[in-house]
């Protein structure tokens, strides 16, 4: 008998990306500067996790939200069909401004928007969760959906009835991790069997200096058989579980743009599970296809060559 593939569904924020640069980060006032590369997409955490699914041919769900303006419509036409039941906010779509450094670092604007309207009834009525059990929901932008996010209990709650696991990528909170970030943030690692954490959150969130520490301390705040996965940039990835560390190195790839490398990263890591692959393959997979993905220029998944420097995945 065919084993079932591991289904996959993601919420959280979907918003507009206008990148641009490179530029230095000190920006003199009163100036206008030509910049080198400009490109308007689909954003937001949940949004890239879902386009890499969408590009590497993994089934997928997503439960989003979007503006009441035109470039609301025009997020929902690039997903689809799975975005049909996407309910649009009253007001504008949240529109994120990256502008990228020459040392490969970046920095963001983005507006409120619609992210903040986004809400647990609706999330409910999005995804079927029949067709989700003994899947994973990757739960993304916890410090950009406000409403959503203060119902992450119910949300927990209505995903183990269904027997789906949480995997949670926070993203970096708006007012750094304060000690009440800290307090809230550790209430929903007792939820998740997967966090996925680039190295710093890893380790700001933890208060270790040394990410293996930071992941085994994380490890001890969430359910038996959890999985913590942090993001180490050039130096590859971490996976740590109850029964050992593994570290994967990543590859040397020519940089191109690394905006939402961590979340292609995330996307092919569990497209991989999906599979029926093993942890190391998976991590593997990961690596490979998000430096790609910060390599390329259209932004590809699939690689036909191994690629060759890295840079900070996000």
């Amino acid at each position: 008998m065919k084993k079932k593939s591991l289904a996959l569904a993601t919420v959280g924020n979907v918003n507009v990306d206008l990148i641009m640069g490179p530029v230095s980060p000190n920006l003199p006032s009163g100036t206008e500067l030509i910049v080198e590369h400009d490109e308007l997409r689909v954003g937001g955490a949940a949004g890239n996790v879902a386009l890499a699914w969408q590009a590497l041919g993994c089934p997928y769900q997503i439960a989003a939200n979007i503006g009441s303006d035109h470039f609301g419509d025009w997020l929902k036409a690039e997903f689809g069909a799975p975005a049909a039941g996407w309910p649009a906010a009253s007001g504008n779509t949240t529109v994120s401004v990256g502008v990228t450094h020459p040392d490969g670092e970046r920095t963001f604007l983005t507006t409120k928007g619609h992210l903040l309207a986004l809400s647990w009834p609706q999330v409910k009525q999005m995804i079927d969760w029949q067709a989700l059990s003994g899947g994973v929901l990757l739960v993304c932008g916890s410090f950009l959906t406000d409403r959503l996010t203060k119902d992450y209990p119910l949300m927990f709650a209505h995903a183990q009835q269904h027997d789906v696991a949480i995997a949670l990528d926070t993203g970096w909170p708006l007012d750094d991790w304060t000690d009440a970030i800290r307090v809230e943030t550790l209430k929903w690692l007792a939820n998740c069997q997967y966090i996925l954490f680039n190295e710093i959150e890893a380790t700001s969130l933890s208060g270790q200096d040394d990410p293996e520490a930071a992941g085994s301390w994380l490890l001890e705040h969430m359910p038996d058989g959890g999985t913590v996965i942090i993001k180490r940039g050039g130096k590859g990835a971490m996976l740590v579980r109850a029964d050992g560390i593994l570290s994967c190195p990543a590859p040397k790839v020519a940089l191109v743009d690394t905006i939402g490398a961590g979340d292609v990263f995330n996307a092919a890591f569990f497209a991989t599970r999906a599979q029926g692959k093993d942890w190391l393959e998976a991590v593997q997979a990961a690596i490979e296809t998000a430096s790609l993905a910060i390599s390329t220029h259209p932004r590809c998944y699939l690689p036909k060559t191994k690629p060759e420097t890295i840079h900070e995945f996000a």
